[in-house]
């Protein structure tokens, strides 16, 4: 439902952070080179997605193909519209005059970047416009969920529902395993197969579930 917000941004915003598990703040960090697609045989499997690249906090997590797509899309869409897309452009960036009515900064060929602030700006009016979020009757304003860290969550009981091992999930999030982290080694690739466990949990759209399953049919077949 929130992904019917009439802003191109949304569906990659939302398919990311809740397919990677990934914090609001990476957006300030996140530039087309740390989104790398894994493909076998032809097909992207998933795709790595690098968090706070060059800081010291940085790791890895993957997102699916459908987030992939979805942001594939994005950067395709701005391509077409004349921005100049490489390496180093930022994934989420402010919109330019598209003669929509948006609020917009710049120009197609001057991209400003989208900063975690107004990320959070666009995802709560996108949840409000949608009918998502009402006024809530809790004490101090809180709601029924949050409108980004609530992705990171579902992240992690999605990741646990599969089968996922927890200290997998934990790798994926970013957080320390404490005295494992000098103890527990797992490779790049073994994550990976622990990631895909999760994939049919992590799937937000019915009909990119449906067509998985037709191919799975189709394989075994």
């Amino acid at each position: 439902q929130l992904c019917g917000y009439p802003d191109r941004r949304i569906k990659g915003i939302v398919y990311t952070m809740a397919s990677s598990g990934i914090r609001l703040g990476t957006w300030d960090y996140l530039r087309w080179k740390d989104i790398h697609p894994i493909e076998r045989q032809g097909k992207v499997e998933a795709a790595k997605i690098i968090v706070y690249a060059g800081d010291d906090e940085e790791y890895f997590s993957f997102i699916t193909p459908e987030a992939y797509n979805e942001l594939q899309r994005w950067m395709q869409y701005r391509q077409d519209s004349g921005e100049e897309i490489n390496e180093n452009s930022w994934v989420m960036r402010q919109l330019w005059d598209t003669k929509k009515g948006y609020y917009h900064h710049g120009t197609i060929k001057n991209p400003e970047k989208l900063k975690s602030s107004g990320l959070k700006r666009l995802m709560e009016d996108a949840l409000w416009t949608q009918g998502i979020r009402k006024k809530s009757n809790l004490k101090r304003n809180r709601y029924e969920f949050q409108s980004y860290h609530g992705f990171r969550k579902w992240f992690k009981t999605r990741c646990e529902i599969s089968g996922m091992k927890s200290i997998n999930t934990e790798i994926l999030m970013g957080h320390s395993i404490g005295i494992s982290d000098s103890y527990y080694k797992i490779t790049e690739e073994e994550l990976l197969k622990e990631y895909l466990k999760a994939f049919d949990f992590l799937i937000i759209n019915s009909k990119n579930q449906l067509q998985k399953e037709v191919e799975g049919i189709k394989i075994k077949n």
